[in-house]
């Protein structure tokens, strides 16, 4: 609001300042770029006018989102709802709204040897799990062995990735199989993609023991089920992870500033009278 107060009390000083010129000295040559100062008011206007930004980062490029909303941040639990944009970009609830455990420490940054779950917003990049892939599984989907791992060592150069070993990497590397019936079928939530050390490895969307997790998203198994069958790399899903967050949306076309409407008619009759203050005096 401020700022476009500024360009409006600068714009009128220009043009006032303009106009006296023109009175003084009819002899020297009329002002140019009339256009330039109309196009710039009409760019104000459309400031003005502008959609605000979606409800969930990251909405506007994916199809699928899955929602993950807890009351507080110190939550354990929390409600996921699976939703999918259609070709005209509306979002419909598909899967849920279904009960969700989180890290005993609720949401918030992710570190290594800390039991929180990540928060924000994370692509869902690779599924795996002992069981074989439900039938029609469309997400890259590995099925695991005792040789299967995801490095959780910090000084590792493969941290943060699932690497293939028969013994472990070390650290607080997680055996993907021997970690038993949760990780019957999980999805990695790539929340560190960077592979930052200390920032959190092996956060998945898994099924769930009943208890809450060390920091990664657990449900129901028939519901990751029901999510595996669903995810589509194609659609390039997220997970939001938040605290009340929002159904995702589109953007409201919707006024960005307070006043604009107030704004829009100063400056669109400001626009009308550019012409009569820059016109030459009349003889």
């Amino acid at each position: 609001m401020l700022q476009v107060g500024f360009t409006l009390t600068a714009l009128i000083g220009a043009l006032v300042v303009g106009a006296g010129h023109a009175t003084a000295a009819p002899q020297t040559p009329l002002p140019t770029g009339v256009d330039s100062v109309t196009t710039l008011i009409e760019n104000l206007l459309k400031g003005l006018t502008q959609p605000g930004t979606p409800a969930v980062p990251g909405a506007s490029d994916t199809s699928q989102m899955i929602m993950v909303t807890a009351p507080v941040a110190s939550s354990t639990t929390a409600t996921l709802t699976a939703f999918e944009k259609d070709a005209a970009g509306k979002w419909s609830p598909v899967i849920g709204p279904t009960k969700a455990f989180l890290g005993e420490k609720g949401m918030g940054k992710a570190q290594d040897n800390v039991y929180r779950t990540p928060e924000g917003t994370f692509p869902l990049d690779q599924a795996f799990g002992r069981q074989d892939a439900p039938e029609g599984t469309k997400m890259p989907y590995f099925k695991t062995t005792t040789r299967d791992w995801w490095d959780s060592n910090e000084k590792s150069p493969t941290y943060n990735t699932h690497v293939q070993s028969e013994t472990s990497p070390g650290g607080d590397s997680e055996n993907l199989y021997n970690t038993g019936p949760m990780y019957d079928y999980a999805v990695n939530i790539s929340h560190n993609p960077s592979r930052t050390p200390g920032d959190a490895s092996a956060i998945f969307l898994h099924v769930t023991d009943g208890n809450p997790t060390m920091g990664c998203v657990a449900i129901e198994r028939e519901k990751m089920i029901e999510i595996l069958k669903w995810l589509d790399p194609a659609k390039s899903p997220k997970i939001t992870i938040g605290v009340n967050v929002d159904a995702p949306k589109e953007a409201p076309a919707t006024p960005a500033l307070p006043g604009a409407d107030l704004l829009g008619g100063i400056l669109g009759n400001l626009a009308g009278l550019i012409p009569s203050i820059l016109a030459p005096p009349t003889p």
